[in-house]
């Protein structure tokens, strides 16, 4: 299938391929209410500009709209040795991006008394960039990323008719670190489950199978497994992880990568698992710009 050659072809949310913002705030909703959703939307589409606040439903919302997406669908929970991926509830998702966390929490606020007639708030995560892009484990995140044509290529959905061309999947994952295990490993261990030095990030030959680099190779994959990651580390009080966010045409190449982690392929569980895991698991769809607004038109709105 060709791509569009350009982001300004497809009529992206701009946020999407957009490098990482200093701060962000991740929202997700439940529907509560399905009549009130069309409203609830209506108001909200207007204010969306896809930049400073990236919006994704789920499959959940959609079906409450009598509506289909084609490729949208639940969130898979997984289960390895040792090993579970949960799924979580969550019908709309809103990636708010920004500099000012003051900006951040009103606009949530915003966003929240806007949609209240429908959906009610149920999770929010603060993330931040760290250094040039670094995990809080000290390790560069999203090295592999594809850039340009390639990264629209990966991550834009094309061809498919107005309403969705422009469109992108998205798959949301809270995880959580352990830094006490981390920090037990020996540098070189360290090293080793990541399968880069941390000190230049380079890649290292020697490292096991089980390295998280080996494991979520996208070019070794059949067919080629890219994504766009735009994930952020994240921390409160007492605990820190990296909220994992990566956009896609489809859900088909996460799920390859998320399947050959957990060893569900050959049995070999990627060495990250020993000192982070996930607590969340979502997939969402995010619309298309058209004139300046999301364009819900393949929702019939």
């Amino acid at each position: 299938m060709s791509r569009p050659a350009s982001y300004a072809s497809v009529q992206t949310q701009p946020g999407i391929l957009a490098g990482v913002p200093p701060l962000a705030r991740y929202l997700a909703f439940t529907l509560v209410d399905a009549g009130q959703a069309r409203n609830a939307l209506q108001i909200v589409r207007g204010g969306i500009d896809g930049e400073s606040a990236v919006i994704g439903l789920g499959e959940s919302l959609v079906e409450g709209l009598d509506a289909n997406i084609p490729g949208l669908k639940p969130f898979p929970a997984m289960v390895g040795a040792g090993i579970e991926v949960p799924a979580s509830p969550g019908s709309l998702w809103c990636w708010l991006r920004g500099a000012d966390r003051g900006d951040l929490v009103l606009h949530s606020r915003q966003l929240q008394a806007q949609l209240a007639a429908a959906f009610e708030l149920t999770r929010v995560v603060d993330a931040f960039k760290y250094d040039t892009g670094r995990d809080l484990t000290g390790y560069e995140d999203g090295t592999e990323n594809p850039e340009g044509d390639a990264a629209v290529a990966a991550a834009i959905v094309a061809e498919r008719g107005r309403g969705l061309d422009g469109s992108s999947f998205v798959a949301t994952q809270q995880w959580l670190h352990d830094m006490k295990r981390f920090e037990a490993l020996s540098p070189r261990e360290q090293d080793h489950s990541m399968g880069r030095r941390r000190s230049d990030n380079e890649e290292l030959d020697d490292a096991p199978e089980s390295a998280h680099v080996k494991r979520t190779a996208q070019e070794n994959f059949s067919p080629e497994a890219f994504v766009l990651r735009r994930s952020m580390p994240w921390a409160n009080e007492s605990q820190m992880g990296l909220h994992f966010v990566a956009f896609g045409h489809s859900f088909d190449a996460f799920e390859a990568q998320m399947r050959r982690m957990i060893g569900a392929d050959d049995g070999i569980a990627d060495a990250i698992f020993k000192y982070t895991r996930p607590l969340t698991g979502n997939y969402y769809w995010c619309p298309p710009m058209r004139d300046g607004q999301l364009d819900l038109s393949a929702l019939g709105l």
